[in-house]
């Protein structure tokens, strides 16, 4: 029976035509990745600036993540992270065939494909936090200026770094941080550093073959490394030891790397974290047949929008931070 142009128009008001042909539950949803995008593009966009402003003392990527776990001591640049990044996006393919089973109605295929996306989602929430505790903890140690300059340390005759630990000698002292009981104006102190600065700067003048890396960088895109004599002054200017990143010191370099890194990646982890849980409740949901009872597995789709969402997210933070 063909409707009338009042019942068309009535079914048009009262939501009887779908826009795009999608649910309102797939629309919802678009919204959410459009609005998520744009707060992403921001923080990048900011990055980005940040980045350009300070070019001449930003950390190089292929310096600060070198770590593989089991490979103690090799230097293995880039490899865990895009390690990650395969398997976040090979999440993301067993999305599309846990949809795709969904659309034929097989509950079998849905639950052997989300449990690989599961799985995959938190393998890479897992390494972002070995990555984030490497991060954290650093590894050789570096020395800051007045001006909250960093000088590294390397070998005069092959260039590489050495850590703080390789060369520090031991004085003798008593060192205490302050806490909130005994404190200046009862405000705690940061933990102390493995090494007291004395201790490093007699290490370094009495070892002859250690020079100073500064964290600027030359036109060649390498950090510049001072001569013996240069070294030698420059250290007078150094007034605290550093070790690994937080949000006030910086090992690597610039501390707005570390800021950056750490609201970045952890904003996206964070979604990560959530999609992983949201695709458990899903999960149990396909087990006990929810979804053959509706006759659909529209859910599966929609949360399979986010899960793309969330990996096509990671694409750009993986290009702007560890690439470019």
């Amino acid at each position: 029976m063909e409707l009338t142009a009042a019942e068309k128009e009535a079914n048009l008001w009262s939501g009887g035509q779908r826009p795009l042909n999608a649910s309102y539950g797939k629309l919802m949803m678009w919204f959410f990745i459009v609005s998520d995008a744009l707060t992403f593009s921001g923080f990048l966009v900011s990055y980005g600036f940040s980045r350009f402003k300070n070019i001449d003392s930003w950390p190089i990527a292929d310096e600060v993540f070198t770590h593989f776990p089991f490979l103690h001591g090799i230097d293995a640049p880039m490899y865990y992270v895009a390690l990650m990044t395969f398997i976040l996006i090979f999440s993301s393919v067993t999305m599309v065939l846990a949809v795709d089973a969904g659309h034929h109605m097989k509950k079998s295929k849905v639950t052997f494909y989300m449990l690989l996306t599961i799985i995959g989602g938190a393998v890479f929430v897992g390494s972002q936090a070995w990555e984030w505790k490497n991060f954290i903890k650093g590894e050789y140690g570096a020395l800051e200026t007045k001006g909250g300059q960093i000088l590294q340390f390397v070998n005069i005759d092959s260039g590489k770094r050495v850590a703080i630990a390789e060369f520090a000698v031991s004085i003798p002292t008593e060192r205490s941080a302050h806490k909130g009981s005994n404190g200046v104006w009862y405000e705690a102190e940061a933990s102390l550093p493995s090494y007291s600065l004395a201790e490093v700067v007699e290490g370094f003048e009495t070892n002859e073959s250690l020079v100073i890396r500064s964290e600027k960088i030359d036109e060649n895109g390498q950090k510049i490394i001072l001569s013996r004599d240069d070294s030698l002054v420059k250290i007078e200017n150094a007034v605290g030891v550093v070790e690994g990143a937080n949000l006030i010191h910086n090992e690597y370099g610039n501390r707005l790397f570390a800021d950056f890194f750490f609201f970045i990646t952890g904003f996206h982890g964070f979604h990560v974290f959530s999609g992983v849980v949201i695709n458990l409740i899903i999960f149990f949901n396909v087990i006990v047949g929810t979804y053959e009872k509706r006759g659909h597995y529209e859910m599966v789709e929609k949360v399979g929008l986010y899960w793309h969402f969330v990996d096509l997210v990671w694409v750009f933070v993986f290009t702007f931070f560890y690439l470019v």
